[in-house]
């Protein structure tokens, strides 16, 4: 049985993407099998494990539109080990589309319940929007992953994401939970960040993951050569770091 996370945070800018990819890349290098699912008309995820959007003939659009399975949808990247559920421009389309369907918020979770063998971690890139597509990715999950900066506005916007979980755990998804936070563009030299990172372990406790991601040059770099940094650079610190959150998350998913 599969168990599907969302990557989600309100606040924009916090390194979702970046988090999607490299857990993903990370699980698959510890043995995981994963599917990445960008729900994210931008797309960003789809290029930064080497997929080209633009040549894609079906993507996470066709499946929300039961006009494709996910088998059918799904593109295995090769050099990231991971299968991909892409995303384009004609996703910001499937936002009007949706409104006027059935089951208009539960259609990602059936697409998923027909592969829920053949993955041990499906991970969604949300977009930071309280959409229908993050309301998709939102009813399929078990779980929320929080990537966040220690910022005094990132506490703000947590404070926004913790009340949007409660509602669609209320109403749409009880077993929705926020599964972990997890600090990332950490530089411990900064006071500020320190103070934010000990008020978040004070206030959550063991929902803040041990791994921290530090501020790394060559995750930013990687997604132009249309590579995770776990892949593009093995040896780097973020790198590393993103190697030890996957296996704390498959530690702490086992004991779920």
């Amino acid at each position: 049985m599969s168990k599907i996370f969302c990557v989600a945070n309100q606040k924009g800018g916090v390194g979702k993407t970046t988090t999607t990819v490299n857990l993903a890349a990370g699980l698959a290098k510890v043995g995981q099998r994963v599917l990445l699912i960008d729900l994210d008309p931008q797309g960003n995820a789809t290029m930064g494990s080497g997929i080209d959007k633009r040549a894609m003939e079906t993507s996470v659009y066709d499946v929300l539109l039961e006009s494709a399975t996910v088998p059918e949808a799904a593109i295995f990247a090769d050099k990231c080990g991971y299968h991909v559920l892409g995303a384009n421009r004609e996703l910001a389309g499937a936002e009007v589309e949706l409104v006027e369907v059935d089951r208009r918020e539960k259609r990602l979770k059936e697409a998923l319940a027909a592969v829920d063998a053949d993955y041990d971690f499906v991970l969604i890139d949300c977009p930071p929007s309280l959409s229908m597509l993050t309301l998709n990715g939102l009813c399929s999950a078990h779980g929320v992953i929080v990537p966040m900066q220690c910022e005094y506005f990132a506490l703000e916007g947590l404070s926004d994401l913790v009340n949007t979980i409660k509602q669609v755990h209320a109403n749409l998804n009880p077993d929705l939970q926020i599964i972990g936070l997890l600090r990332v563009m950490f530089d411990p030299r900064i006071t500020l960040q320190q103070q934010v990172s000990d008020q978040l372990k004070d206030h959550f406790g063991d929902k803040v993951f041990d791994a921290v991601i530090p501020r790394n040059v060559r995750l930013a770099e990687a997604p132009s050569y249309g590579l995770p940094g776990v892949v593009f650079d093995p040896a780097a610190k973020g790198s590393k770091a993103f190697i030890e959150f996957a296996e704390e998350m498959v530690t702490r998913i086992g004991k779920m």
